[in-house]
C-alpha cells in the first residue's frame, strides 16, 4: 500500500497549504530547482570580466574557463563542464573567457597553459585546476567549492516531520497528522510519517483506521522498528479491551495481593491507559514475589513495553533501572 492510495494519508495530508508552509516537497518532485542552462553559462570580455566574475562571485561562486579555439583539450573540457555546471543547477556558474580574444585577464593571473579553470568567490580566485580533467574531478571541483547538493526535497520531508513531532509533543495531534500526511503524499514509504500518523489515529481513537496505515507494507518496511512498535502498540490495545474491568481487578488485588494473573492483566490496562509507571510497578511487583509466575511472564510483558515505549522513554528508563536491581540484586 502506497501513501498516495492510502485514505487516511489523503485526509489528513490533502492540506498542501501544510506541506508547502513546512518545506515537504510533492511527491516525485526534482531535489532542486532546475535553473536555465543559459543563466549558469556565459561568455566574458575584458570590459564585462568584473560584473559577469567579480562582482558575480560575491552571491555564488564563479568558475572561470580560460580558453582558445586552437586548443584541442579546451574543446574535450567544454561539453563536459558545461554539463556538469548545468546538473548543479545554480551551485556555480560558468563563465568562458577567449584568451585569444581578451588575453589581459589571463596574463594578470599568471595562467600560461589551457584549459584553465579557476574558481572566484567573495570576488577573489579561490581555486582552480588545469588541463582535460575527468567529469568525477570536475564534480568534486565543485562540491569543493561550492558544498555537495542539497536534497531540498528530503530537507523539506525533515522539517516537516521534525515540526510534526514538535506538534504530538504540544498534544497537537490534528496538525501532526496533518503534516505526517502531507510527507506521506510526497514519500509514500516514508516509515516515521507512517508511525507518526498511526499514532495520531491511535491517539484520536481510530483504531481500525490506525490498523489500516500499516497494512499490506512491503515486508522490508515492516520491519521497521517504529512501524513495528506502533503495531505492538495496536495488539496491547485490542488485548487490553479483552481484560476486563480494572476497578474490579483492583479489586481482587486488595483481597490477594498475590493473585498475579490480575496484577499483569491489570498492568496491560494501565499501559494502554498512559499510565506506564503504574503498568511498570504491577509487573515489577509480580517479578520480586514470583518470577517462576507464567515462564517469567512478567518480565516477557514488561520487555513488550519497553518496545512500545522506545529506548529514551523516562518510563522506560526508569523500569529498566527497576528491573535491573531485581534480576542482579
Amino acid at each position: 500500500m502506497s501513501g498516495n492510495d492510502n485514505p487516511y494519508a489523503a485526509s489528513y495530508g490533502n492540506q498542501m497549504t501544510a506541506t508547502a508552509s513546512y518545506g515537504a516537497a510533492p511527491a516525485q518532485a526534482p531535489a532542486t530547482a532546475a535553473v536555465p542552462a543559459g543563466e549558469l553559462i556565459k561568455e566574458t570580455t575584458t570590459a564585462n570580466f568584473t560584473r559577469d566574475v567579480l562582482e558575480a562571485s560575491r552571491q555564488q561562486p564563479v568558475l572561470v574557463d580560460f580558453w582558445a579555439p586552437w586548443c584541442g583539450p579546451c574543446k574535450q573540457l567544454t561539453p563536459v563542464i558545461e554539463k556538469v555546471v548545468t546538473e548543479a543547477q545554480g551551485r556555480v556558474r560558468l563563465v568562458k573567457m577567449n584568451i585569444d580574444d581578451h588575453p589581459s585577464i589571463a596574463g594578470q593571473l599568471g595562467i600560461q597553459s589551457i584549459p584553465a579553470v579557476i574558481a572566484f568567490i567573495d570576488g577573489r580566485p579561490a581555486d582552480g585546476f588545469m588541463g582535460a580533467v575527468p567529469e568525477s574531478q570536475i564534480r568534486e571541483f565543485i562540491d569543493k567549492i561550492a558544498g555537495p547538493m542539497v536534497d531540498d526535497q528530503q530537507a523539506g520531508i525533515d522539517a516537516a516531520l521534525a515540526e510534526a513531532k514538535a506538534f504530538v509533543e504540544q498534544g497537537d495531534i490534528e496538525n501532526a497528522a496533518g503534516l505526517f500526511g502531507a510527507v506521506l503524499q510526497a514519500d509514500p514509504e516514508n516509515a516515521t510519517a507512517l508511525a507518526g500518523l498511526a499514532n495520531c489515529l491511535i491517539t484520536a481513537g481510530e483504531l481500525e483506521q490506525a490498523r489500516e496505515v500499516l497494512t499490506d507494507l512491503p515486508e522490508e518496511l515492516a520491519k521497521d522498528a517504529g512501524i513495528a512498535a506502533v503495531i505492538k502498540k495496536l495488539d496491547q490495545i485490542e488485548e487490553a479491551r479483552k481484560l476486563g474491568d480494572p476497578n474490579a481487578l483492583e479489586q481482587i488485588l486488595a483481597a490477594d495481593p498475590d493473585d498475579h494473573g490480575a496484577r499483569i492483566k491489570l498492568a496491560k490496562i494501565r499501559n494502554v491507559e498512559g499510565d506506564r509507571e503504574a503498568a511498570a510497578d504491577h509487573l515489577l511487583k509480580v517479578m520480586k514475589r514470583d518470577r517462576t509466575f507464567d515462564d517469567d511472564g512478567a518480565r516477557r510483558e514488561l520487555l513488550q513495553f519497553f518496545e512500545v515505549w522506545g529506548p529514551m522513554d523516562p518510563a522506560t528508563l526508569s523500569a529498566r533501572r527497576k528491573l535491573s536491581s531485581i534480576l542482579f540484586s
